[in-house]
């Protein structure tokens, strides 16, 4: 008996052995030793990039089952940077160029980060559908409206032939790449938001404060434009002080450059040593990929043209060490 209970305790324990080993992935690898990878992409940063970056990730984890589907969250271009400076993600969406601060706190951390144009946006002005009055706007007219200290309240105050109504006013927060950039190209670099307005890093946020008050304006990218067209509408822009001048954003219009000073790359960002990672990797390569840039077009945005992409590839290619 004991011999027979000491065999039986021995095939137990091989069993429990076997059941506790970590499944391995298939693929050829995922670490800098070349081994199978189990772990999973983190993505996280601009509200604008995330549409795209979630069905990339849903394409990718269809295409490339030996990896998990990626993740993909939203804590505007500022918080994804912040993030991606501590290690904490894999790949930060931004829809604009990283800045010196934050690329100070990378290298301060050890991380290269190697930034990736991979779609083109066209920032969108927009209104309520109830709004029958206002259809162009110039960039001086923006920029008084939502410049610090505006003597701007109503609608009147902008064209004394609109309604005297107070403007309800929403637009992204200082956490969002959206944000810099409009204060970049309409208030200019150095001039502050007017404080009374709702601003929020989550497009969506913005959308349905945008579609639930008649006298609103805001702004935020074309793809959320696009998805909502039954409950709000774009503004045609003007560069100049001419509103016949004005521009709707259209494919065409952001493609073209027509739609100026609105259209704007959008961004992700990784570092070179995740790039070691062959999940990592190959998601990059996926979304510089002509079946990447077609989920571009599903999704509302606008593809690289073919020098933007021949250049995003290559910036790719250099950080793989010329693979």
């Amino acid at each position: 008996m004991t011999v027979l209970r000491a065999a039986l305790m021995t095939a137990m324990l091989g069993v429990l052995g076997c059941s506790t080993q970590a499944p391995t992935t298939g693929g050829t690898g995922g670490s800098e030793s070349g081994s199978a990878s189990a772990q999973r992409i983190v993505i996280d940063g601009s509200s604008t990039v995330e549409p795209l970056s979630a069905a990339i990730a849903q394409k990718f984890g269809q295409k490339f089952q030996e990896y998990e589907t990626p993740s993909v969250n939203i804590s505007g271009t500022g918080g994804g940077f912040q993030k991606f400076g501590r290690g904490e993600i894999d790949i930060s969406d931004a829809s604009r160029p990283i800045k010196e601060g934050e690329l100070e706190d990378c290298k301060a951390a050890g991380i290269e980060p190697i930034g990736l144009k991979v779609a083109i946006d066209g920032l969108s002005v927009v209104i309520n559908k109830d709004n029958n009055w206002c259809k162009a706007l110039t960039v001086a007219q923006l920029k008084a409206i939502w410049s610090d200290g505006s003597p701007i309240k109503k609608w009147s105050d902008v064209n004394p032939d609109w309604p005297a109504e107070e403007i309800k006013l929403f637009g992204a927060d200082a956490k969002s790449g959206t944000h810099d950039y409009f204060k970049e190209v309409i208030l200019d670099k150095d001039a502050n938001f007017r404080s009374d307005f709702q601003p929020n890093s989550d497009d969506n946020v913005l959308v349905t404060g945008i579609a639930g008050e008649k006298y609103s304006l805001g702004f935020f990218g074309y793809s959320y434009l696009v998805e909502n067209q039954d409950r709000i509408k774009a503004v045609a822009i003007s560069p100049t002080e001419k509103t016949e001048d004005a521009i709707l954003p259209t494919p065409d219009s952001i493609e073209s450059g027509a739609y100026t000073p609105l259209s704007r790359p959008l961004f992700i960002y990784v570092s070179k040593s995740g790039l070691k990672r062959a999940d990592v990797a190959a998601l990059c390569k996926f979304y510089l990929s002509d079946e990447g840039q077609d989920v571009v077009s599903l999704k509302k945005f606008i593809k690289l043209n073919a020098d933007q992409l021949a250049e995003a590839r290559q910036t790719l290619q250099t950080a793989l060490g010329g693979e």
